[in-house]
């Protein structure tokens, strides 16, 4: 079983009378990406300080990279790069000025510190502008150094507060590409984003955290099911085709002007085989299928918006007797 580089039972804070954290379980296997996902105030912020050890839990059983934050929170922080919402990149001296201060404070030699800081800033492609002020760099810029200052000190665990906040879509796949390839080396990324679609691209698993708990936990395909509104559609050309297969599908909705049926369904490969096997029964070819499952916009104001999630069923199950 795939060792937890974060494991949290039972994380709980309050700020006087208001609770911000109540109650959440994380489980993050080592050299995966978890994504958590909420809306402003939700607590993201607040659960990435506490899992850094920049702020004190009020209650919890919380790990790091095996060490145990209550006991030994020294040990948490040497294995732990943090980048937060907000640059840590001193904008009145260069980036490679950044880097070498970054390497001090590590506590590295300063050969090593000066080898480590030209490797990381070729990594991010920033070695042509590394001897310029970072207040000239753009904003894609700023949060490179600012992860290649988060790696000096080699941490096998990252946390990355909303890292792509205020960039163009250029400088946030850029910046996903980054993340991608931490992971390839073994590193394990803890992320919180509004950008659900970052979620969606990077996330291995996704935690859904409103009001303080969490709503909804599983990969994006898992959380994606369990909101109504997936369907397969099925299209003819034959109308004799059409009218055998909606006999034969009776829980699907004909459009007879497009010779289409709409089936509900949780776009799973069980589901789509029913589908498949019912056709084949009746002797029903379909001229095509496309299946449609909900995104995780709608599984995000499905969970934080106060609408009720169904349990999930399958509504082929109804008719197979």
């Amino acid at each position: 079983m795939t060792d937890l580089a974060i494991a949290a039972n039972g994380l709980r804070k309050s700020y006087g009378d208001k609770t911000v954290l109540d109650g959440v379980d994380l489980a993050v296997p080592e050299g995966t990406i978890f994504s958590l996902l909420g809306p402003n105030g939700a607590g993201k912020t607040t659960a990435v300080k506490i899992l850094s050890t920049l702020v004190t839990a009020d209650a919890g059983d919380l790990r790091v990279g095996g060490h145990d934050l209550a006991v030994d929170p020294q040990a948490v922080r040497a294995s732990i790069g943090v980048t937060g919402q907000f640059s840590a990149v001193d904008g009145l001296i260069t980036g490679e000025e950044n880097m070498w201060l970054t390497a001090d404070l590590h506590h590295l030699s300063r050969a090593e510190g000066r080898r480590v800081a030209a490797e990381l800033l070729e990594r991010f492609d920033l070695a042509q502008a590394a001897k310029k002020p970072a207040s000239t760099y753009s904003g894609g810029m700023k949060r490179r150094l600012d992860i290649a200052m988060t790696l000096v000190g080699a941490p096998r665990i990252i946390f990355l507060d909303e890292p792509t906040t205020g960039l163009d879509p250029r400088s946030r796949h850029t910046m996903w590409q980054i993340i991608r390839e931490l992971v390839t080396d073994g590193v394990t990324v803890f992320l919180t984003t509004q950008y659900l679609e970052e979620a969606d691209e990077l996330a291995d698993r996704i935690a859904v955290l409103n009001g303080g708990r969490i709503a909804a936990e599983g990969t994006a395909e898992e959380l994606k099911r369990i909101v109504p509104g997936g369907h397969v559609r099925l299209r003819f050309t034959d109308p004799a085709a059409y009218r055998d297969a909606a006999t034969a599908l009776p829980a699907s909705t004909g459009d007879d002007a497009a010779l289409a049926l709409q089936i509900p369904s949780d776009g799973s490969q069980r589901a789509l085989r029913t589908v498949l096997d019912r056709l084949d029964a009746a002797g029903v070819e379909a001229d095509e299928l496309t299946v449609h499952t909900p995104d995780l916009d709608d599984v995000f104001f499905a969970l934080t918006g106060g609408a009720a999630v169904p349990a999930q069923t399958d509504p082929l199950k109804e008719t197979v007797r």
